[in-house]
C-alpha cells in the first residue's frame, strides 16, 4: 500500500479509446489530469489485435488531432472514398461518393490497436496527465467541494472533477444512481480481417441481409475487415466452424467481386445491445463514450459519438476555465449535456429504426426501403445532407 496522493482538475475513469482521447486532449489543453484504470497501459497497449476497427469520420478526426494522436494514427489508417449501401440481392442501391462533396475522404479505417497505441504513446508524454493504471478505483466520494477517489494501492486523488469513461457497465453511472433505457438486440456481430485477391480502392460496402448488416470495411493493403451481424443464437455455432468451411459462409455474404479470400487472424463475436443514460451529469461526475450510451453498429458511428461527447466536454471545461469557475460546478456539466443529448439521441433512433427496417424480409417494407434508397440516391442535395452529417460536419 501506498499513501501517495494526486491533486489534478479531473480524473478520467476509464483507459478505453474514448478515455484515453479526452485524457490526451484536456492534458494537452494544460489541465492536470489523473487517468485511473484497473489495467497497465502496457497490457493495453500490448493487446492482441483481434481483428476490430472504427471508422473515424473527419469530424473525429479533427478530435483525435487536437488530443495529438491523428499524425501517429493517419499512416496506419485506410481512406474512404465512396460508400456503396445495397439491399440483399436487389438491384437499387445508395453510392456516395466523396467527390460529391469535395471535402477529402468520407472517412477512415483504421485498428482499434493502432488508435489504443498512438493514444497511450501520447497520455504518456503529457507532462499533464498522471496515468494511474494497474489500480482499481475502489471508492468515489462526490460532495459540493470536489471529488476525492481512493485506489487500490492507497493512492488518494483528489480533482474538481471525474469523469466516467468506464464502459457500457459503468460502476461510476450505477453508484450516481443514473438510469438507462437499454435492451438487446436478439443479434451478435461476427468481427474479422480478410485479405482479398483484388483492391477495395478505398470503397467500403454495407449490404443489409435479413439477419442484419454485412459491412465490408476497407483497410491498408489488399485487406477488408468485416463486421458481419447475424442471428445470436447461430453466431457461437459460425465462429467454432473449421477455418475452411468459415472462408466459404463468409464468402457467399461477401461475394466474388474482390477475388478470392483469405481470414486473417481470430474471429471474434460480440453480442449487440443499445443503451442511453437518462442523465449524462451527476453532483462532479459526467458520462462519456458507451457509459452514456452504446448503439447498434449499422452506421460504424459508436466511437465517433464518443469522440463528439470529447470535443463537446472539452469545450465546456475551456470556457469554464476561462471564465475562471469551478471545472466541476453545474454550468460546465449542463452546457456539455445540452451539447450532446440530441445529437447521441437522434443516431441511436437512427441506427435502432434502421436495423428494423432492414433486418427483415418482409416484401412490401423490403420495396418500400429499395425504392427510397434509389431516391435518396437522386436527390444530390439530400445526398449530400446525409453524407455530412455521417462525416460528423454537420
Amino acid at each position: 500500500m501506498t499513501n501517495r496522493s494526486v491533486t489534478c482538475d479531473v480524473a478520467v475513469v476509464g483507459a478505453g479509446m474514448v478515455g484515453l482521447t479526452l485524457a490526451a486532449a484536456l492534458g494537452g489543453a494544460g489541465l492536470a489530469v489523473a487517468l485511473i484504470d484497473a489495467q497497465h497501459l502496457g497490457a493495453l497497449k500490448a493487446r492482441a489485435r483481434d481483428g476490430r476497427t472504427s471508422a473515424i469520420a473527419s469530424g473525429s478526426r479533427a478530435a483525435l488531432a487536437r488530443a495529438g494522436a491523428w499524425d501517429a494514427i493517419a499512416g496506419a489508417a485506410q481512406p474512404i472514398l465512396e460508400i456503396r449501401v445495397s439491399d440483399s440481392d436487389a438491384p437499387l442501391f445508395l453510392h456516395y461518393d466523396h467527390e460529391l462533396l469535395g471535402e477529402g475522404p468520407l472517412g477512415w479505417i483504421a485498428e482499434n490497436a493502432d488508435i489504443r497505441e498512438a493514444l497511450i504513446a501520447r497520455v504518456c508524454a503529457l507532462d499533464a496527465v498522471t496515468a494511474l493504471d494497474g489500480r482499481k478505483l475502489e471508492t468515489l466520494v462526490r460532495d459540493g467541494h470536489g471529488i476525492v477517489a481512493t485506489l487500490s494501492d492507497g493512492t488518494r486523488v483528489e480533482a474538481s472533477l471525474a469523469i466516467a469513461a468506464d464502459g457500457h457497465d459503468s460502476a461510476l453511472r450505477r453508484d450516481a444512481g443514473i438510469e438507462t433505457v437499454a435492451w438487446r438486440y436478439d443479434q451478435a456481430s461476427i468481427v474479422c480481417t480478410v485479405a482479398h485477391a483484388r483492391p477495395h480502392r478505398g470503397v467500403a460496402h454495407e449490404k443489409f441481409l435479413p439477419a442484419g448488416p454485412f459491412a465490408i470495411l476497407p483497410m491498408t493493403g489488399d485487406r477488408s475487415s468485416i463486421v458481419w451481424t447475424e442471428r445470436a443464437a447461430l453466431v457461437p455455432e459460425i465462429v467454432k466452424l473449421p477455418r475452411a468451411e468459415f472462408t466459404r459462409a463468409l464468402a457467399r455474404r461477401f461475394g466474388d467481386f474482390l477475388g478470392a479470400l483469405e481470414v486473417e487472424g481470430e474471429v471474434t463475436a460480440y453480442p449487440l445491445a443499445l443503451s442511453h443514460a437518462r442523465r449524462y451529469t451527476a453532483q462532479r461526475l459526467a458520462l462519456i463514450g458507451d457509459a452514456a450510451h452504446t448503439i447498434h453498429p449499422i452506421a460504424g458511428q459508436g466511437f465517433n459519438l464518443g469522440l463528439r461527447d470529447v470535443d463537446a466536454l472539452c469545450d465546456a471545461l475551456g470556457d469554464a476555465r476561462a471564465l475562471g469557475l469551478d471545472l466541476g460546478s453545474r454550468a460546465p456539466l449542463e452546457a456539455y449535456e445540452r451539447a450532446r443529448r440530441f445529437d447521441n439521441t437522434l443516431m441511436i433512433a437512427l441506427t435502432d429504426g434502421l436495423n428494423r427496417l432492414f433486418s427483415n424480409a418482409v416484401v412490401p417494407i423490403k420495396l418500400a426501403r429499395d425504392a427510397g434508397l434509389a431516391a435518396v440516391n437522386r436527390a444530390p442535395p439530400l445526398k449530400r445532407a446525409f453524407m455530412r452529417h455521417a462525416m460528423g460536419l454537420s
